[in-house]
């Protein structure tokens, strides 16, 4: 399935009938966040969902928190977009992932952090009335984006709330980010954020 071209007909559609929904996005990050932002603050009234367990340590999630806020408020946006933070219990995440800490990155571990992620902010889209949810995720070439929309899509039909189909790195998204990081100097982590994807950045620099 072509995910860009999806969301480009849902975006003509609402266009096409003035519309602006309720959309509740789940960030991984700031930077990832950047062009997303930029792009649908055009569509779409915008919370952004922080909810990220598996990121290790904690002074690192704070970093990214605060970072997540500070985006916020400095972009110049197209509407006002909302804040909201997760709870942080990194055991929650070791549940999750329990049996599967040797799978390789962008694996089954993988997999299992994408869902817990992307349950949670369905859950909340569900209960706070919002008209559909989606992941920043898609947006980075190392992650999966057929098998985000995927997760997404079933959780749609769990929760009986909109996913918003993407794969945000399509129309140069991923290099738009990148501009973006550079102009409101970001901070971009060179580890996804769980404690196994920092082992095994740091094992790629030792091989270096």
């Amino acid at each position: 399935m072509n995910y860009q071209k999806e969301l480009d007909n849902i975006i003509e559609k609402l266009v096409n009938e003035k519309h602006r929904p309720k959309l509740l996005i789940h960030s991984c990050c700031a930077p990832c966040s950047s062009y997303v932002l930029e792009y649908l603050s055009n569509f779409f009234e915008i919370t952004i969902f922080y909810f990220n367990p598996n990121i290790y340590p904690e002074k690192e999630y704070i970093r990214r928190v605060e970072e997540q806020q500070n985006l916020i408020e400095a972009m110049p946006l197209h509407s006002r977009v909302y804040f909201k933070q997760g709870e942080y219990q990194p055991l929650d995440f070791y549940r999750i992932v329990k049996g599967l800490e040797s799978e390789p990155e962008g694996g089954n571990r993988c997999f299992a952090c994408y869902e817990m992620r992307l349950r949670e902010a369905a859950a909340l889209a569900k209960q706070d009335g919002y008209d559909y949810f989606t992941t920043t995720l898609t947006i980075s070439p190392h992650k999966n984006a057929e098998r985000l929309n995927e997760i997404g899509e079933k959780l749609a039909s769990e929760y009986g709330v909109h996913y918003l189909l993407s794969d945000f790195k399509k129309k140069n998204g991923y290099k738009r980010s990148i501009e973006l990081s550079k102009e409101y100097d970001l901070y971009r982590q060179d580890y996804c954020g769980c404690i196994y994807s920092m082992r095994n950045q740091e094992t790629d620099k030792k091989e270096i």
